[in-house]
């Protein structure tokens, strides 16, 4: 447990979800830059990734403050810069958003974009989940006696009984759904079918593991983040039907409209 790491000769601590969170940036622009070049795209990957980032950050913090609208009351505009508080959902929104937006000006395609980014994306959100662990941010699972079972007293919001570490649950399935991801897309597949997966893996990976959370149900014995996770599978599964009718689209194909000159 180490929310904060003390620099010497420096006044200022760094906290290790802020690390973390760089730290996932940058995976995802190395991973999103070598599926840029196995697509022989040359659009700028890295700057794609970075304002991706800064738009997924504020969707999650908006999203978690709109959600949780008690916690701006007690502590005010002050939430806005807490380090803790971050909705997977908003993140979720905000950062296809993004990629959108970018895919089309870049001339990419806005679905094809998403279906570049989707391996970046796992790979990005399961490091995040490793500053959830290391700073203790409330992040925790429910009590259990398994030999894993971990307690965070020095957490920013410290727990004293033992829960199930359910940051490194998602991690290890972001890993693995990262995995496969960029495997399925060095293949010759229907535009939209990579994210299809994702929208799918990482809804059914989410609905799973908040049954193992301590977040509060608030319909049909769900929690706000089951139901987005019912959203993402449902829009997953309708991509994929979409993307079955349709024919493959080679990767050299698709690139030719922005592949460098020779």
């Amino acid at each position: 447990m180490l929310p904060y790491i003390p620099i010497p000769f420096w006044p200022h601590n760094i906290p290790t979800f802020g690390l973390m969170l760089w730290l996932a940036a940058v995976v995802g622009a190395v991973v999103m830059d070598r599926n840029y070049r196995r697509a022989k795209l040359s659009a700028d990957a890295v700057g794609i990734v970075a304002i991706t980032v800064v738009a997924g950050i504020v969707g999650a913090k908006l999203w978690h403050v709109l959600d949780t609208p008690s916690e701006f009351h007690e502590q005010g505009w002050q939430v806005l810069w807490d380090t803790g508080g971050f909705a997977w959902f908003g993140g979720l929104v905000a950062g296809i958003s993004a990629l959108v937006i970018q895919g089309v000006m870049a001339r990419i395609g806005g679905l094809r974009a998403l279906d570049l980014a989707a391996p970046a994306a796992a790979f990005g959100y399961g490091i995040g989940r490793i500053g959830c662990f290391l700073s203790g941010d409330g992040c925790y699972g429910k009590e259990t006696n398994l030999p894993w079972g971990m307690s965070f007293p020095k957490g920013i919001q410290p727990i004293y009984d033992r829960v199930h570490p359910t940051p490194l649950y998602e991690l290890g399935g972001a890993l693995l759904i990262g995995a496969w991801l960029w495997f399925r897309g060095g293949k010759s597949r229907p535009t939209g079918s990579i994210l299809g997966e994702y929208l799918m893996l990482t809804g059914l990976a989410r609905f799973s593991v908040e049954f193992l959370r301590r977040n509060p149900h608030v319909l049909w014995g769900l929690s706000n983040a089951q139901l987005a996770s019912m959203g993402s599978v449902v829009v997953g599964a309708g991509l994929l039907l979409w993307t079955s009718t349709r024919r493959s689209e080679s990767v050299d194909e698709s690139s030719m409209a922005v592949e460098k000159p020779a």
